[in-house]
């Protein structure tokens, strides 16, 4: 099945990603695209590939597996967005170069103990509650120097970064104020001049906001649905289904 549109769409979404740089001064290429496949089929992820796309994320780790053993041949970098249970750490790891959900230190302290058992080393980046809704997962923004504090004592875990979902709203400004409270908070972490951790990386937007990501400094920006076309349920299904997974 060839899907046309898919192709169309991401010249679309790369045309608005460097407009964007362009109207805030900013380089595009300082800007990564991250194709968020969370209940994409494979035929439809194989288009974007062939587009020349190189990296994923997924948000559940059953979805990861299974799409992962579909494209073993493919130049992929795959990274998992999604909220991660500390009893599916294993699997995960298996599979990404790169865990954008880390918002506590029991998780980081599981990834530490298993990537110490593969004498290996992990990217990270701490998710932050930016919009302080319940439905959300990440650590609260005035107690995230503190976490990263304490990830940093755990030498597998390379932090690079921090990630957020702003705030579903028609209100863009108040969307902009999550993009902008992540920006403050990098700039408190590279004051603080924590060892070993790095804040090159600002992993927000999604499809209905990466343009005011950008313009409030996302060096990622994670897009499914102006991608893909639409799920068969709304981002709130599925936050609401992790919320009865939290641990």
């Amino acid at each position: 099945m060839n899907f046309l549109w898919i192709e169309d769409n991401l010249k679309f979404v790369r045309e608005k990603i460097n407009l964007t740089c362009q109207s805030a001064r900013r380089n595009p290429k300082n800007v990564k695209l991250l194709l968020a496949t969370k209940t994409v089929s494979a035929d439809r992820i194989k288009q974007a590939l062939d587009t020349g796309e190189t990296l994923i994320g997924e948000n559940k780790v059953q979805e990861l597996q299974e799409k992962y053993s579909l494209f073993p041949n493919e130049n992929i970098e795959w990274h998992f967005i999604g909220h991660l249970q500390t009893n599916k750490v294993k699997q995960v790891l298996k599979y990404v170069t790169c865990i954008h959900s880390v918002d506590r230190l029991k998780l980081g302290r599981v990834l530490h103990r298993e990537l110490t058992k593969e004498n290996r080393k992990l990217d990270i980046l701490v998710q932050v509650n930016t919009s302080y809704e319940e439905s959300k997962f990440g650590v609260a923004p005035e107690e995230t120097l503190n976490l990263i504090e304490q990830l940093s004592e755990l030498d597998t875990l390379n932090i690079k970064g921090l990630m957020t979902i702003g705030k579903l709203t028609t209100d863009d400004k108040e969307t902009r104020e999550c993009f902008r409270l992540l920006k403050s908070i990098q700039q408190q972490v590279i004051d603080q001049n924590y060892p070993g951790v790095e804040m090159d990386i600002l992993s927000m937007g999604m499809s209905g906001d990466f343009e005011i990501a950008i313009e409030e400094g996302a060096t990622l920006v994670r897009v499914g649905t102006a991608i893909f076309g639409e799920r068969e349920y709304p981002d709130s299904y599925y936050w609401n289904e992790q919320l009865r997974m939290r641990d």
